[in-house]
């Protein structure tokens, strides 16, 4: 009780929220970081689930691969990254090991809400004389848009959370802070720092449960 309290009272110091070791600051890189992490995965992880998912072919294979990122610890792909020459550029090692680890979810949730479309409706929509591209982008895509978000969501929350390792790298973040806690064998900061990337990770949570019962109706739109 004693670390909780003390942990209250760190947030709750004005001093720890200004300045650049301060909450908001911190705040903002890791918001950052997982903005940008989230981005690139999607832009390598979506096109490719959203063709095989409308061919048919490789999606199986193209997900067991990703998959293996799962089974590969993020830190242990940091700590490699670190000893090569990418470890030279600044957070890079930390976003490489980042998007490797968020691209599995995205890839798996979009290729399986792909194929989970009613073939009936691909069927009918072949029939109407639309071409490939028109099915994807007017069909299948916004049919599969629920479960395509929630691989997103999934990816996001990951990365929230997972984003911390950059402090170990000597990148920004939330993390900064509860390793700084570590140096200072501050157990209040510790347990704060946890609270703040916890309360984050429930936050983005919230923002993409909102997005996902939005998602129908942005089917709707596209359609």
């Amino acid at each position: 009780m004693n670390t909780l309290t003390g942990a209250w009272d760190w947030l709750g110091d004005p001093a720890h929220w200004s300045g650049d070791d301060g909450v908001w600051h911190r705040l903002a890189q890791h918001l950052v970081l997982t903005v940008v992490c989230l981005v690139i995965s999607c832009l390598i992880a979506l096109p490719v689930a959203l063709v095989l998912g409308h061919l048919g072919k490789g999606g199986a294979l193209a997900v067991n691969i990703s998959n293996i990122g799962r089974a590969v610890p993020t830190f242990a792909v940091l700590v490699l990254l670190l000893l090569t020459p990418l470890g030279k550029w600044g957070e890079g090692p930390t976003v490489v090991a980042l998007v490797l680890f968020a691209v599995p979810p995205l890839l798996t949730n979009a290729y399986v809400g792909m194929r989970e479309v009613d073939r009936s409706v691909v069927r009918s929509a072949r029939g109407m004389g639309m071409t490939g591209r028109q099915m994807l982008f007017h069909v299948e895509l916004p049919l599969s848009l629920p479960m395509v978000m929630n691989g997103v969501r999934i990816a996001a929350v990951q990365l929230v959370a997972t984003a911390t390792i950059a402090a170990l790298a000597g990148g920004g973040g939330l993390g900064r802070i509860i390793t700084a806690g570590f140096n200072l064998a501050s157990t209040p900061q510790v347990v704060a720092g946890a609270i703040l990337v916890a309360v984050f990770a429930l936050i983005v949570e919230g923002i993409f449960e909102i997005a996902e019962r939005l998602a129908p109706r942005c089917a709707r739109g596209i359609r």
